[in-house]
C-alpha cells in the first residue's frame, strides 16, 4: 500500500447517492482544458459501485500518471440527498468519511483531501475533532482498516472511467472493480497497470455495452452534432471517425459480427472522402482472429486519435453525454481519444480540413512548441581566386567593365552568424578538406553566375527521359554539381550516367596502381583507367527493388560503426522519403501515415510533427535558408511549413496526381513541383512566405487562414507527352533537370 501511495499523483474523490450515473460539473482548469479528454462514471452498475477508478497521463501525453477516483454510496434504495445532508444523516457514512480523509493526510495527499473536505462541505473542525494524526474512533478505524485491506490488484479494464472535470485523463494506468452495490464504507478494489501490450490492447474492447444499441448511441450522437450551430458542428464532427472506428472494432472483438456489418454499412459512408483507404482496410476486420495480426488495427488502438476542440465545443458535448447518459461513446472518448482543448473562438471548416487526414488525428499543440535552431551555419572563409574571365579587363574605350549588384534573396547564405542558427559546434562537423574547399570554391564562382529567378524570369527546363525502363524506373538523383544522374531500378540494379561530356572510368587494377607515383599532382586522374571510359556505369549489389539513390559529396555515413547511430522512432507506418536540413542539425521524415515529422540529429527527439496531408507523404525540401519546408502526397497538394512555428502556411493546388518531388530554387524565389500528372509546375515562393501572420495567438491555436486561391503563386504548368515527373534539380545556376521513364499509353 506504502508503494502503491508513492505513486498516486491525482485523487478525486467525490460522493455519490445510489442512482443513475451522473457527470461532475465542468471543473475550472480541469484535466481536460490542458488537452485531455475525461469521462463520465458510467460503470456497468451505475451509482451502485464504490470505486471509480480511471486512467491518467501527463498533459503533454508522455508517461502515465496513477489517479484514483475514490466514492462512497449511500445504502440501497435511499433517496438521493446532498452530501451535507448525508453527513449529518448518516453517522456510519460519516466516520468513513473521517476515516478516508485521514489516509489521505497520512499519505501526504493534501490536495486530494482538500478537495474531499470542499465537496463533502465538512470543517477543518469535524476532522481535528477526530484525534491527532493516526488516530481514530472505533467506527473510522474500522473503516480506515477496511480501506487499506481491500486494495488489491484486479484484472485490466475491469472499472468503470472517471467523471469528468476531475482532471486526469490517457491511457490506463489504474483500474478497479465496481461488481455491484456494496455495504456503505466499504471500497473497491485499485491496481496499477504497466503500459498495455498487445493483449492489454485487444483486451481493452472487453468494456463493451448492449450490442444492439451502438446503432442508437451513434445515430443519436449523430443527431445532436447535425443540429449543433455552424461554429460548433465543425469541430464536433472531428468525433465521427475516431468513434466509428472503435465502436465498429469493439462488436468485432466481442464477436458480435452482425451488428458489426450492420453497423458499418449504415454509417461508413458518412466519414470523410480521405479515410476511404483505411475503412477499406477495416471492412476486412471482420472477425475477432483478423485482429491480432493487423497493424492498422493495433496503430489505432495504441496511439491516441487527437482531436483540438475549443472549450465552448468540447463543453456542449460533454453536456449533452451527461443529459442522454450516453456511456458507452464517453468511455471511448475517455479511453482512445486524446481531447486538444483550445481557448477562444472554433475552428472553421476550413481550417480544420487543412489540418486533419492523418492516421492519428492531428498534432498535439505541445508537440510543436520545442525550440528549433532553423537558421544555417556561418560559412567558412575561403579565397576565392579569380579565373581570367572573372578578372575585370578593360573595354575598347579603356573602362573597366561593371557587374551587376546583386540584391540578397531569401536564399542566400549570409557570412554572419544566424540568430537562430544553431551554436557552431552543436554538431561536430568534420574539417575540410582540401578536394572540400575545391569544391566549395567552385560552388561559390557558378553562384557569381547563378540567373536570378522570379515571376518575370523563369528557369528553363532540361527534361531527362528514360526510354525502355523495363526494369522499372524507382529512384532518381542528380549530384549537386550537375555532372552525374543515377537511378534506381526494380531489378535491383543502380544505373550511373554522365550528363557530361566527361565519361566514367573505372580505378585501374592493383598492380597497375603500385606503378603511380602518389606524390605528383594529377594522381587522382593517372589512378583511372581509361580503357573503362564510359557514359553509363551498372552497380550491382541489391537483391531486391532500390526505391532512394543519392549522391553523398560528405561523410554521411560512419564507417567506423556497423550500428545506427541514431534510430528516429515514432511513425505508424512506411517512411517514403527523408531530407536533411541545411544546417545539418535536422531530418525531415514523410510517412505513409500522413505526417511529416522533423527530428533532431543530435539526440534523436521528433521537435515537429505535421498534419495535413490527406494520403502517404512521397517529397520533402527544405528552402535555402532554413526555415520553410514544402511537402508533397498522393493527395496531389504541396503544402508550406513555418518551422520556427511549427505552422501550416500555405497549400498549393493544382497538380492530379501523387507530388514526387520537390525543390526550391537556388536563390528560393522560386518552387517547383514534379508530378505522375507528367507536370512539372512553378510557384511564387516569395509571394507564399512574405505576408505571414504568426502572432501569439495563431501559434497557440493554429487558426491559419490560407489563400483560397493558390493559383495566383502558380507562374507556369510544363507538360510532358507521357512521362512522370520523379526528380527534380536546380543547378548552381538555377536550371532545372527534371527526369522521368516514358510511360507508353
Amino acid at each position: 500500500m506504502a508503494a502503491l501511495a508513492e505513486e498516486q499523483t491525482e485523487v478525486a474523490v467525490k460522493l455519490e447517492p445510489e442512482g443513475p450515473p451522473t457527470l461532475l460539473p465542468p471543473q475550472a482548469g480541469d484535466g481536460a482544458g490542458e488537452g485531455s479528454g475525461s469521462t463520465p462514471n458510467n460503470g456497468p452498475n451505475g451509482g451502485g459501485g464504490n470505486v471509480a477508478a480511471s486512467s491518467s497521463a501527463s498533459g503533454d501525453g508522455g508517461t502515465p500518471k496513477p489517479a484514483v477516483a475514490v466514492s462512497a454510496a449511500a445504502p440501497a434504495g435511499a433517496a438521493p440527498v446532498p452530501a451535507a445532508a448525508a453527513e449529518a444523516g448518516a453517522p456510519h457514512d460519516r466516520q468513513t468519511l473521517l476515516a478516508v480523509l485521514q489516509f489521505l493526510r497520512q499519505s501526504n495527499l493534501r490536495e486530494a483531501e482538500e478537495a474531499l473536505r470542499r465537496e463533502a462541505r465538512l470543517l477543518e473542525e469535524a476532522v481535528a475533532g477526530s484525534g491527532a494524526p493516526g488516530e481514530v474512533d472505533g467506527a473510522g478505524a474500522e473503516a480506515a482498516s477496511a480501506l487499506l485491506s481491500r486494495v488489491t490488484a484486479s484484472a485490466p479494464g475491469s472499472a468503470a472511467p472517471e467523471p469528468p472535470g476531475t482532471g486526469t485523463s490517457g491511457a490506463t494506468v489504474i483500474s478497479g472493480s465496481a461488481s455491484g452495490p456494496a455495504a456503505p464504507g466499504k471500497v473497491g478494489s485499485v491496481a496499477v497497470e504497466d503500459q498495455p501490450d498487445v493483449s492489454a490492447v485487444l483486451s481493452a474492447y472487453n468494456q463493451q455495452g448492449d450490442p444492439t444499441m451502438y446503432e442508437e448511441y451513434y445515430s443519436g450522437l449523430k443527431h445532436f452534432i447535425e443540429c449543433s450551430l455552424d461554429c460548433h458542428r465543425a469541430e464536433l464532427s472531428q468525433l465521427f471517425y475516431p468513434l466509428f472506428v472503435h465502436m465498429y472494432l469493439e462488436l468485432v472483438y466481442n464477436q458480435h459480427e452482425n451488428e458489426a456489418k450492420s453497423f458499418f454499412e449504415k454509417f461508413h459512408g458518412d466519414q470523410e472522402c480521405y479515410y476511404q483507404d483505411d475503412l477499406r482496410v477495416l471492412s476486412s476486420l471482420t472477425k475477432k482472429e483478423h485482429m491480432k495480426g493487423n497493424e492498422t488495427m493495433l496503430d489505432f488502438r495504441t496511439s491516441k486519435f487527437v482531436l483540438r476542440i475549443s472549450r465552448d465545443s468540447y463543453q456542449l458535448l460533454k453536456r449533452h453525454l451527461q443529459e442522454k447518459q450516453n456511456n458507452q461513446i464517453w468511455n471511448i472518448v475517455q479511453e482512445h481519444l486524446y481531447i486538444d482543448i483550445f481557448d477562444g473562438m472554433p475552428r472553421s471548416k476550413q481550417q480544420i480540413d487543412a489540418m486533419v487526414g492523418s492516421l492519428a488525428g492531428e498534432a498535439k499543440r505541445e508537440a510543436n512548441k520545442s525550440k528549433v535552431f532553423f537558421g544555417l551555419l556561418k560559412e567558412p572563409e575561403i579565397e576565392v581566386p579569380l579565373d581570367d574571365e572573372d578578372e575585370e579587363g578593360e573595354s575598347e574605350e579603356g573602362k573597366p567593365k561593371k557587374k551587376k549588384p546583386k540584391k540578397d534573396s531569401i536564399g542566400s547564405k549570409s557570412k554572419k552568424q544566424d540568430p537562430n542558427a544553431p551554436p557552431q559546434n552543436r554538431i561536430p562537423l568534420p574539417e575540410l578538406k582540401d578536394s572540400d574547399k575545391l569544391d566549395k570554391i567552385m560552388n561559390m564562382k557558378e553562384t557569381t553566375k547563378r540567373v536570378r529567378l522570379g515571376p518575370d524570369c523563369l528557369p528553363s527546363i532540361c527534361f531527362y527521359t528514360f526510354l525502355n525502363a523495363y526494369q522499372g524506373l524507382t529512384a532518381v538523383d542528380v549530384t549537386d554539381d550537375s555532372s552525374l544522374i543515377a537511378g534506381g531500378f526494380a531489378d535491383s540494379t543502380v544505373r550511373v550516367w554522365s550528363v557530361t561530356p566527361k565519361k566514367l572510368r573505372s580505378v585501374k587494377q592493383a598492380s597497375d596502381l603500385s606503378l603511380i607515383d602518389k606524390e605528383s599532382d594529377d594522381v587522382l586522374e593517372r589512378i583511372m583507367d581509361e580503357k573503362t571510359a564510359s557514359e553509363l556505369k551498372i552497380l550491382y549489389g541489391h537483391s531486391g527493388p532500390v526505391y532512394g539513390a543519392s549522391f553523398s559529396p560528405d561523410r554521411l555515413w560512419a564507417t567506423d560503426h556497423y550500428q545506427p547511430l541514431r534510430i528516429f522512432a515514432g511513425h505508424l507506418a512506411d517512411v517514403n522519403c527523408t531530407r536533411f536540413h541545411p544546417n545539418s542539425n535536422y531530418v525531415a521524415t514523410g510517412s505513409a501515415d500522413r505526417t511529416v515529422r522533423l527530428w533532431d540529429v543530435l539526440n534523436g527527439n521528433c521537435v515537429r510533427i505535421f498534419t495535413g496531408h490527406k494520403g502517404p507523404i512521397h517529397s520533402l525540401t527544405f528552402s535555402p535558408n532554413g526555415r520553410f519546408l514544402a511537402t508533397g502526397a498522393t493527395d496531389g497538394r504541396v503544402l508550406l511549413w513555418d518551422i520556427g512555428h511549427g505552422l501550416m502556411v500555405g497549400e498549393l493546388k493544382g497538380h492530379t496526381d501523387t507530388v514526387c518531388s520537390l525543390r526550391f530554387s537556388r536563390d528560393g524565389e522560386i518552387l517547383a513541383s514534379g508530378s505522375m500528372d507528367n507536370t512539372v509546375r512553378l510557384w511564387d515562393a516569395i509571394k507564399a512566405f512574405e505576408d505571414l501572420e504568426t502572432d501569439d495567438f495563431t501559434t497557440a491555436t493554429g487558426h491559419i487562414n490560407l489563400p483560397e486561391n493558390s493559383q495566383e503563386l502558380l507562374l507556369g504548368t510544363y507538360m510532358t507527352k507521357s512521362t512522370p515527373v520523379v526528380h527534380l534539380h536546380f543547378t548552381r545556376r538555377n536550371l532545372v533537370l527534371a527526369a522521368g521513364a516514358y510511360s507508353p499509353q
